[in-house]
């Protein structure tokens, strides 16, 4: 059975066994609130590391059902799978209308045009997930696509993608500027397909608002994540999640990208501001800027430590049983060594990688982790019956380990680039991982997009610390939920699954 069908086959089991939970405890965890306040996440919490004027505690809150209305914006020219270049635009109101726009650029800055989606549609919010845990599940129903070509040389390349019965009706009269009906109510969406066109993102739904000391607030929805295969992304269900688009209302300050792509249309697509581009330096230390989501019920929170004079690498991945990251299973600690390759064609602006990782250690962070890895045969992952709630165990010795998905040594292909953001500090940009649970050991397996950026830590938060060896300071958490009991159990039945989809680097 392949990585990606098992994946799927073993999340089923997961519904299967939380809905056993819930039949024998009476739970109403999952069933929609019939207000939105039934339901709500509460986290205080800092980042593993984080800039020295940035020393504050952030609460993060979460509501099941989410509140939608009002509009949501790209705060940076966003790339996807393929690689395609968009920012994006979304307005919901209160009636369950909504209305996309989708600009679409030849290149990674997002500074050419070539054509731009109106999508019109209307969204049911359903229940909360019962695979993605804090999410809310929704059915959407598309009314009509607009599209407006922005040069003759996009109008051609299209052209040159869609199949003839599909230019002839609807693109073959196409002037640069001028709208054109690409699917409505009474028009087939083979043009949709074409063009890899899906709103299945609408389907998960999450939306975390962030309170500042200061008294700023952030809001930023998360839609699901598109699928790395083409062929796969126009009916895949997604369970993970896409960078957030940010409130109009209440966004970072200050944020040049927000205004142009709030005032943008179809006919007049935003040119985004010119991000600042960084020497492809990695020395230091990163670490994630909040709590990260990936396809198959997997929340993580990623650290890396560079030494770019003996180009050797480190990296740290917490793993969580929930979205907030408070809850720790275990702890996988990877190193080796690593060499540059050369900018990417695919991606501007983005550097080839090659990672190589010889040692991995992993720490049970609670008993039934403990207890899973104990019931290893011996020789498959570490000191078989020796493992033990929070003491380190190296997998050198086995080779990797089997439950966990893990072979060493082991080779991936990477994509990196490095970016200021608004306040001039550098973002690490990591390859996204495969949503199907490969690896990426291929050159043709590289990715042609990213996970959510690292940031980069301060000299003075980068002291090693004395559990991990090179080591970083650990997140320090107060969590104030309702009703979310601990779902370790059923982490445990797809850990295997789960884990190929950190395929041992990133």
């Amino acid at each position: 059975m392949s990585e990606g069908r098992s994946a799927h086959v073993l999340a089923a089991v997961c519904l299967i066994w939380q809905v056993a939970l819930m039949t024998a405890t009476g739970s109403k965890l999952w069933e929609v609130p019939t207000t939105s306040s039934s339901f709500m996440e509460s986290l205080q919490w800092q980042p593993h590391c984080h800039y020295r004027h940035h020393q504050e505690r952030v609460k993060i809150t979460a509501e099941i059902p989410p509140r939608l209305d009002g509009t949501w914006l790209s705060t940076r020219c966003e790339v996807r799978p393929g690689p395609e270049f968009l920012t994006r635009s979304y307005t919901f109101h209160p009636t369950r209308h909504f209305q996309a726009l989708q600009h679409y650029y030849a290149d990674s800055r997002c500074e050419n045009p070539t054509y731009s989606l109106a999508i019109r549609g209307k969204l049911r919010l359903r229940q909360a997930s019962w695979i993605t845990r804090g999410a809310t599940e929704a059915d959407h129903h598309l009314s009509g696509v607009t599209i407006v070509v922005h040069s003759l040389a996009a109008k051609q390349k299209l052209n040159s993608r869609l199949a003839p019965s599909c230019v002839g009706p609807s693109l073959a009269r196409l002037v640069p500027g001028k709208p054109q009906d690409l699917y409505n109510t009474r028009a087939g969406r083979e043009c949709l397909s074409a063009l890899g066109f899906s709103m299945m993102e609408l389907d998960l739904v999450r939306v975390e608002t962030q309170h500042h000391n200061h008294g700023e607030k952030l809001q930023e929805l998360f839609l699901g994540d598109i699928h790395t295969d083409w062929t796969q992304r126009t009916h895949y269900r997604p369970t993970g999640y896409q960078q957030p688009l940010q409130s109009a209302l209440h966004h970072i300050h200050p944020c040049p990208a927000c205004a142009v792509v709030y005032r943008s249309t179809e006919q007049r697509p935003p040119a985004m501001p010119r991000q600042t581009q960084a020497p492809i330096s990695l020395a230091g230390r990163w670490s994630s800027q909040q709590c990260e989501t990936r396809p198959t019920i997997l929340f993580l929170t990623r650290e890396f430590h560079f030494d770019p004079d003996q180009q050797a690498w480190e990296g740290i991945y917490r793993h969580y049983s929930d979205p907030l990251c408070s809850q720790n299973t275990f702890t996988l600690r990877a190193s080796g060594h690593y060499a540059q390759g050369n900018p990417s064609v695919k991606v501007p602006g983005a550097t080839e990688f090659v990672f190589k990782v010889t040692e991995v250690r992993v720490t049970a962070e609670d008993e039934s982790t403990a207890k899973l890895l104990n019931r290893t045969k011996p020789g498959k992952c570490g000191q078989a019956g020796e493992w033990k709630v929070r003491e380190e165990q190296a997998l050198s010795s086995t080779h990797g380990c089997t439950v966990l998905g893990l072979k060493l040594p082991h080779k991936e292909y990477e994509l990196l680039k490095v970016e200021l953001d608004h306040r001039g500090h550098p973002l690490l940009y990591v390859g996204e991982r495969p949503t199907d649970g490969s690896s990426p050991d291929r050159p043709m397996r590289r990715a042609t997009s990213f996970q959510a950026p690292l940031m980069l830590c301060s000299d003075a938060e980068t002291q090693p610390s004395s559990h991990y060896g090179l080591g970083f300071k650990s997140k320090q958490v107060q969590t104030k939920t309702s009703g979310t009991g601990s779902l370790t159990p059923c982490l445990l039945m797809v850990l295997g699954s789960a884990l190929c989809s950190w395929s041992c680097v990133f």
